[in-house]
């Protein structure tokens, strides 16, 4: 594990007791929390994005406020659902986003998770999908994409236009060189992380795997990461793609610590996401020293380069911050970090 940051799912609303986060303050509170992270030299903030729910829909504006009140720390997505997106435009707003923060964009992307709705992408005007989930659509987006962040031309110049003219195809700008080496693909599956390593982006091996092959759920990630590793050898692409997994990891240091979260490990579990039998991972909660030795015997995290916390944004930036130092001070030197700016 050479990187860590967290994975936020942003969830607002009633807490109970008569109280409620708003959606300004889930906003707010993830910029304070990242200023924090950025000051103890963590890696990467990331956002989990989704429609039609009290989470994080439209991440850009989020992802520049902290890019423009941190220095070093990555800021990212994990991850965009591609059905619902117009590839242009998002082309524009992810190379102004990795402008102004100096490339440290991490831009995951994917078909996306399940729904709150039946096919909102349509009520998004992206209609003609042949797949009941719109994995096509998400792939059709994807390519196109890519295509406008490559600096493919993509529209015919006006030769009669007062605004420069001339001919041939223009490309989307802004342009930000290397934004493709910082673009990811969240992949549930086998055969969608050897398609990502094939095209030649990053991975983001999910929260969820859709198999259940009686392989623990770290056995069955890592068999997914030496598959896209091997697809991305096969398909030429030079140097090195990065890997990131995601887990629930809560040292327990404190009383506090010990009331949220003990007794919330446990084993992995299989269930029924979207119609298909799929492997949830475990959560792990324990003392930093029996941490170690856990997350040492996982397969997956010590694959992947890049770990992402999953945090219970509801409880608040000090109650975060606190796992987040936790985490930094007493396990992640034991799996080989060294600190963002090391």
């Amino acid at each position: 594990m050479q990187r860590f940051g967290t994975l936020s799912f942003g969830h607002y609303g009633p807490l109970g007791g008569g109280r409620i986060l708003t959606a300004r303050d889930s906003m707010l509170q993830a910029i304070d929390l990242a200023q924090g992270m950025d000051d103890l030299g963590v890696d990467g903030t990331y956002f989990r994005v989704h429609h039609f729910a009290r989470q994080q829909a439209s991440p850009m504006p989020l992802l520049s406020a902290i890019a423009a009140r941190t220095r070093h720390i990555e800021v990212g997505t994990g991850v965009i659902d591609m059905r619902y997106e117009n590839p242009l435009y998002l082309a524009e707003e992810a190379a102004a986003l990795d402008l102004i923060s100096g490339g440290r964009l991490a831009l995951g992307v994917s078909r996306g998770s399940p729904e709150t709705v039946v096919r909102g992408y349509e009520a998004f005007g992206y209609t003609g999908s042949t797949d009941p989930r719109g994995g096509d659509l998400a792939r059709e987006h994807f390519d196109l994409f890519l295509r406008a962040i490559d600096g493919e031309g993509l529209a015919e110049r006006d030769p009669l236009s007062p605004f420069g003219g001339g001919s041939g195809a223009q490309m989307i700008e802004p342009h930000s060189p290397g934004l493709r080496s910082r673009v990811w693909w969240g992949a549930g599956n086998r055969e969608s992380a050897e398609w990502a390593g094939r095209v030649g982006v990053n991975l983001m091996s999910s929260t969820l795997l859709t198999e259940d092959r009686g392989l623990p759920f770290d056995e069955l990630q890592a068999q997914q990461i030496d598959a896209f590793r091997a697809a991305w050898r096969d398909a030429g692409h030079p140097g090195e793609p990065r890997v990131s997994v995601s887990r629930s990891i809560f040292p327990i240091t404190t009383a506090e610590d010990r009331m949220y979260f003990g007794g919330s490990g446990g084993g992995d579990q299989v269930g029924v996401i979207d119609g298909i039998r799929s492997t949830f991972g475990k959560t792990y909660a324990a003392e930093p020293d029996i941490l170690v030795e856990q997350l040492m015997d996982d397969a997956a995290i010590r694959s992947a380069d890049t770990l992402m916390l999953t945090i219970p944004s509801q409880l608040g930036v000090e109650f975060n911050l606190r796992i987040v130092e936790s985490f930094a001070k007493h396990v992640a030197p034991a799996l080989g970090w060294r600190g963002a700016r090391v």
